[in-house]
């Protein structure tokens, strides 16, 4: 037992005199060095802040300005008009002040102020430029003169080398659109959805909207803009993911899977020690804050908020709402692997466990031949489940003795693992592989994923990965960002043995993982069969479809001269409208980080020149015409334009303030019956997929939103390859997902032979 292998290093004896402790010294250096390594820690953190909360200006340039205070000083010059005089006269004399050390400490003070006054000023004029997005609507390859100006100031004000977070006080607010603006774009949003008389009664109540009450919501807006960081993402994190009920399990949680082509290594143990030390070497980046911040051309910053709560977080449940809790320095993380619960510690001496160690630590728990104790098996159920009765259970069962003990290990743990029983990946041979691949990733048996963690992290017995990210508190750009880094160095760096192992020597010594203990009641047990029930339900009515689009690729595409992104929306509202016959209210989430704690926009895909376009079986003039629409309404909702993030506001604020809005009602409740969402690659060009071209991203995916409707991922991988993910309900007749992967496929075609551009690329 690991604790029976702890108590060798502690020792004492009962001696008439007292009791004789006896240290190990191995123990000693152990803790001496977990104590080095937490001050050098705290030492770069401190050093890391320092640089952030200064930026764009640096230390070094503090003792510039205080040099040169002094300098005019001796020449007899005071550039301070008489403030270094006041600043004298207010500080004490005294044996140990004297009047040369109250002189030389007053131009300090002054010069220190001055230093202080300097980095606002340029803080506020970088926010000033960033607040600039002309640059963003002007043509593919153009830039007008003054975007060229801009450009140059842009790079002067960023400094040479930032951090993660330096960018994050310059930064501009996100924008509150006017409402006239929002309505306009609205109406003409619904117009290809609405008969002439549905669409004349929505403009009725949507003037009737823009006259009384929405002047009065819009205060309220402007009024929250001005006094908080960002007036959608606290709003969007509670009223859309955290106060929902229903369960979080293909709902709200998405997945990201591995290479497509390549496994490194078919050990199970080794696979999982090399990517749980990749995560760790990226979560000591994180914390330090030395991550390159992501940047627009090179240039423009993204917000990086979100990045702050990857690791040791968890999702808690509430009768009404849950609430994130994240913690700081979490050193362990728990592995799941056939229906039992391991605590495996990530540091020994101070430092992270090796590939090599970890490797020893996942082997020990896969030949654990232990049986899973009552209600052990199914427990992670409750939260796949429905939020309230998992929220009960864990407040009667899970508050005092073992199990609260067990709960904490899981909750404050780093992440979670679950080291799978099954082997999954795509297999060329196997059509339905990238399937089952994708829905094992998504909902597993229902009980082999924490759902609530910020993260759970799935190894097959094959050796490959993947990841199911719980929503809330960040999207799926944050934690592409993540596995991007872990992808390339699990492969580049940190490699595999002839034999497939980790390398580098195995230590034997370590303790083995901790096998947690729970005391389940019958009455539990029964609440943890409900939700399971309920799970799986919602699992086996998934119908997931893995389309992988390779007669031409991002490569093709630009030989069109179109957007890649807008080529696929609009292959997407051709598939639709060949699969169904109709068309539909259609989501494409757009990102909006060039703002402060900026998240999402939705754009919404489909308008009258896309419907001009599919409906006479697309000629191109049209199609460049419905193209240049999308690509437009992309960069509005990019620049805090959009009308969803808007309307939504809007809509709490009716209900704080207690009018009803019939407008407002309706627009929150049309179903999104076509939901897309494209997965970005190469964030960190840490892998060159010219050059190693097996080495690719399979994207990832995520549940249908509506129950007649469709979800689609894609993912343009290089210039040849495009993934798309698409999920729908066996229980509608309406939708077959394997069915509209071959309608998007034709659409895609289609649209390449109006180019007349035969040749894949």
């Amino acid at each position: 037992m690991a604790e029976a292998h702890q108590a060798v290093a502690f020792q004492f004896t009962v001696t008439p005199d007292g009791i004789d402790l006896q240290l190990s010294r191995e123990v000693l250096k152990h803790i001496y060095l977990s104590g080095v390594t937490s001050w050098k820690k705290r030492a770069i953190r401190f050093k890391n802040g320092v640089l952030t909360g200064v930026y764009p200006a640096s230390p070094s340039s503090w003792l510039i300005v205080v040099i040169a205070i002094m300098s005019t000083m001796y020449a007899r010059i005071d550039p301070s008009r008489g403030m270094i005089d006041r600043i004298k006269t207010s500080l004490p004399v005294s044996e140990f002040m004297t009047v040369q050390t109250q002189m030389v400490l007053s131009a300090i003070l002054f010069a220190t102020g001055l230093w202080l006054s300097f980095i606002f000023l340029l803080r506020y004029i970088l926010k000033a430029l960033l607040s600039y997005h002309s640059w963003i609507f002007e043509s593919h390859g153009k830039m007008s003169f003054s975007t060229k100006i801009w450009l140059v100031l842009v790079k002067l004000l960023s400094g040479r080398r930032p951090l993660l977070y330096s960018f994050q006080a310059s930064l501009p607010r996100l924008p509150v659109p006017s409402i006239d603006d929002t309505i306009r774009r609205y109406l003409e949003s619904v117009r290809p959805l609405l008969d002439d008389e549905q669409y004349k009664q929505m403009e009725t109540v949507a003037n009737d909207f823009k006259k009384d009450p929405a002047p009065k919501f819009q205060k309220h807006l402007k009024l929250k803009s001005w006094w908080a960081t960002n007036y959608v993402s606290d709003w969007w994190e509670e009223y859309i993911y955290l106060r929902g009920r229903d369960p979080i399990m293909v709902n709200s949680n998405f997945y990201t899977m591995d290479l497509l082509y390549v496994i490194p290594t078919h050990r199970q143990a080794a696979r999982a020690g090399n990517v749980v030390h990749a995560m760790l070497q990226y979560r000591r980046k994180l914390e330090r804050g030395e991550l390159t911040p992501l940047r627009a051309l090179g240039i423009v910053p993204m917000c990086s908020f979100q990045y702050e709560r990857m690791f040791n977080t968890t999702r808690i449940p509430g009768i009404e709402t849950d609430f994130v809790q994240h913690l700081k320095d979490r050193k362990h993380l728990v592995v799941y692997h056939r229906g039992r619960f391991f605590k495996v510690w990530l540091y020994y001496g101070g430092r992270h466990l090796w590939p090599s160690e970890l490797e020893l630590q996942f082997q020990r728990i896969l030949d654990d031949k232990s049986e899973p104790q009552p209600g052990e098996l199914k427990l992670p159920s409750l939260t796949a489940g429905n939020r309230v009765p998992w929220a009960r259970a864990r407040l009667k069962y899970f508050t005092e003795g073992i199990n609260q003990a067990s709960l904490e290990a899981i909750e404050t743990a780093a992440f979670f693992l679950t080291l799978d029983d099954e082997a999954h990946g795509y297999d060329p041979e196997n059509i339905r592989s990238l399937d089952l691949y994708a829905k094992s990733l998504l909902h597993g048996k229902c009980y082999d994923r924490w759902f609530d963690k910020s993260f759970t992290l799935i190894v097959y017995k094959n050796g490959k990965i993947g990841v199911n990210t719980e929503h809330s508190w960040a999207d799926s750009p944050i934690i592409g960002h993540m596995w991007e880094y872990v992808l390339a160095t699990d492969c580049f760096q940190l490699g595999y043995t002839a034999e497939g192992h980790c390398k580098g020597d195995i230590n034997k010594s370590l303790a083995s993982p901790t096998k947690l203990q729970w005391d389940i009641p019958k009455a539990c047990q029964e609440i943890i069969e409900s939700s399971y029930m309920i799970a799986k339900g919602i699992a086996n009515d998934v119908d997931f479809h893995g389309c992988l689009f390779n007669e031409f690729g991002k490569g093709l595409i630009k030989k069109c001269r179109t957007s890649p992104d807008a080529f696929i929306q609009l292959g997407l509202q051709l598939a639709h409208y060949r699969d169904k016959g109709e068309f539909c209210l259609t989501y494409e989430s757009s990102m909006t980080r060039m703002f402060r704690e900026g998240r999402t926009e939705t754009v919404r895909s489909c308008t009258c020149e896309s419907t001009a376009f599919t409906q006479p079986r697309g000629q191109l003039a049209l199609f460049k015409k419905a193209a240049d629409k999308h690509q437009n309404m992309y960069r509005l909702a990019m620049t805090g334009a959009g009308i969803d993030r808007h309307l939504f506001c809007l809509y709490i604020v009716s209900k704080v303030m207690g009018i009803d809005s019939p407008f407002l009602k309706q627009v929150l409740s049309e179903p999104w019956r076509l939901s897309t969402s494209q997965t970005p690659q190469q964030q960190l060009n840490l892998i060159d997929i010219q050059k190693f071209p097996k080495y690719v991203g399979a994207g990832g995916g995520f549940g249908p939103v509506a129950d007649d409707g469709y979800g689609v991922s894609y993912i343009i991988v290089g210039e040849n390859l495009i993934t798309f993910h698409i999920s729908s309900k066996f229980s509608s007749p309406e939708t077959d997902s394997f069915r509209f992967g071959q309608n998007i496929r034709q659409a895609m075609l289609d649209i390449r032979a109006l180019f007349n551009l035969k040749e894949k690329m």
